[in-house]
C-alpha cells in the first residue's frame, strides 16, 4: 500500500473542494485550480479531509495512488500558500530586470531576451542576478523556471549561465587538465 496515498489531505479553513465528473476544483484565497483525476481513482471529501482510494492492487492503480494524492495536496497548498522557484544568473555582465510584467534577460547574446508570463505566473527580481518565479500551480511554476533556465543553461567549464538556487554544476577541467 502506498504510504503517501494512504495519508489524508487536511483542508485548511477558507478552501473549498468540488468534485465533478472526475475533475477536482480547489478554490482558496490565492485563486482556483482545476485538474482531472483518473477515472478509476476514488476521491472522497469528508469534512475537512480528502482521501484517495485505489480500487485494486494492479500496477496502474498502485502507480496512480500516490501521484493523485500528491497532485491534490499540491493544489491545496498552492491556493493557500503558493509556490516559488529561485534562479541565479552566473557570469560577467549577466543580469535580469523586470519591465512591466515582462522579464528581460541579458545573458551574453547580441540581444536581450524577453519572457512574458502567462496568467497565474509572476516574476520577481530582487537583485540583478536573482529571479523568483511565483504562482499557485506547482507544475506551471516549475515549467516556467525550466523555460527561463533553458535560455542559457550553465556550462560545465566556467559555470556561466542560469541555474536553480542551490544547484551544483559539475565542472570539467578543460584542455589544461590533459597535460602530464
Amino acid at each position: 500500500m502506498s504510504r503517501i496515498g494512504r495519508k489524508p489531505i487536511n483542508v485548511p479553513s477558507g478552501v473549498e473542494i468540488t468534485l465533478v465528473d472526475n475533475a477536482i476544483t480547489v478554490k482558496g484565497p490565492k485563486g482556483t485550480l482545476t485538474k482531472p483525476v483518473h477515472k478509476e481513482m476514488q476521491v472522497s471529501v469528508e469534512g475537512n479531509e480528502i482521501n484517495v482510494v485505489r480500487p485494486s492492487d494492479n500496477k496502474l492503480h498502485r502507480s496512480l495512488h500516490g501521484t493523485t494524492r500528491s497532485v491534490i495536496s499540491n493544489m491545496v497548498n498552492g491556493v493557500t500558500e503558493g509556490f516559488s522557484k529561485s534562479l541565479e544568473l552566473v557570469g560577467v555582465g549577466y543580469r535580469a530586470n523586470k519591465t512591466g510584467d515582462k522579464l528581460v534577460l541579458n545573458v551574453g547574446y547580441s540581444h536581450p531576451v524577453e519572457i512574458t508570463p502567462e496568467p497565474g505566473i509572476e516574476f520577481d527580481v530582487p537583485t540583478q542576478t536573482k529571479i523568483i518565479v511565483k504562482g499557485i500551480d506547482k507544475e506551471r511554476v516549475g515549467a516556467y523556471a525550466a523555460k527561463i533556465r533553458s535560455v542559457r543553461e550553465p556550462e560545465p567549464y566556467k559555470g556561466k549561465g542560469i541555474k536553480y538556487e542551490g544547484e551544483r554544476i559539475l565542472r570539467k577541467e578543460g584542455k589544461a587538465g590533459k597535460k602530464k
